[in-house]
């Protein structure tokens, strides 16, 4: 590759990203050290994003970081937790050069105003590219919300709408017809739910984001939670390009299934005591019931829950 070398990319790419923190040392260190904060928890995640799985083989390269940003401030809103900082591990393949890796820098500053670049790592490979991002935030002592809180007889609520990440990917394709690019749009840069994040550590027993499939990450709740899950849904929250494509399907229990399974919305999928104050933008989908497992109702009618969502092998 033409271009500064490894540790010049670093200085000129990276280390604006860390906003003068103390705590990256300049990224001139193989390590930062994070301070303790009194009276909050550090709350850690981790995804990862590989070119032609989770993003299009010609994606644009600050739409690709701006996406993995997003994807993981989703984690933690479901943690209900405060943004901080993140580390960064990229692996570049020959395709892309000094001006995509620019492009990527640049959508980083985008989506990460708020947010403080710690450390991480860059190294070649010869494809395709692999992009790993470890989100940190802050939520007071004892507060982060996890999967296995739920109780026998809460409601489960889902926020925004579902399946638009799914239809978004056939979009994004051109293998759905999307005049307006909203679908497209929605699935290369969904909004994580950051504003949900105190209304959850105030309201729900548990909760994670959708990122797999609303009836597979409702499932891990209940599962975590050592109880079992019912869904009903023709509740499903759809945005109007849902509507319009679920009205041109022929079966649509299957329909309605594939968008509860598809994934790539990044929405909050809680559980709720069934006497509290509902949470503004949700929508009320299941109940958690006693036994395990998920069962999945459209009208009343039981019907086979499939996979649920994406399974990495």
């Amino acid at each position: 590759m033409s271009g500064p070398d490894e540790f010049e990319q670093i200085a000129r790419l990276y280390r604006p990203l860390t906003k003068g923190a103390a705590e990256a040392f300049d990224l001139l260190d193989d390590a930062a050290a994070i301070p303790s904060r009194p009276g909050f928890d550090l709350v850690i995640t981790k995804d990862a994003m590989v070119q032609g799985v989770h993003f299009l083989s010609d994606e644009a390269p600050d739409l690709i970081a701006r996406k993995l940003l997003r994807v993981n401030l989703s984690d933690l809103a479901a943690k209900g937790a405060e943004p901080y900082g993140y580390f960064l591990a990229v692996a570049w393949p020959p395709s892309f050069g000094w001006s995509e890796r620019q492009a990527f820098a640049a959508g980083l500053a985008k989506d990460g105003a708020n947010l403080v670049l710690l450390g991480g790592d860059t190294v070649s490979t010869p494809g395709p590219l692999m992009a790993s991002l470890t989100m940190l935030g802050w939520v007071p002592t004892g507060r982060m919300i996890r999967r296995g809180g739920a109780r026998v007889g809460d409601l489960v609520m889902v926020s925004g709408v579902i399946g638009d990440g799914w239809l978004g990917l056939a979009a994004a394709r051109r293998e759905l017809d999307d005049p307006d690019g909203y679908l497209a749009d929605r699935y290369r840069l969904p909004t994580p739910r950051l504003d949900l994040r105190a209304a959850l550590r105030d309201r729900a027993h548990a909760a994670a984001d959708v990122s797999d499939g609303l009836i597979a990450d409702a499932g891990h709740i209940a599962k975590a939670s050592g109880a079992g899950l019912r869904l009903n849904l023709e509740r499903l929250p759809l945005s109007p390009a849902a509507h319009r494509w679920l009205g041109l399907q022929d079966d649509r229990a299957t329909a309605l299934r594939a968008l509860a399974s598809g994934g790539d919305d990044y929405e909050i999928v809680c559980a709720v005591a069934p006497d509290a104050v509902r949470i503004p933008g949700l929508t009320l989908i299941g109940e958690i019931v006693a036994g395990a497992g998920v069962e999945v109702l459209v009208d009343g009618v039981p019907i086979d829950a499939g996979a649920g969502g994406w399974r990495h092998g």
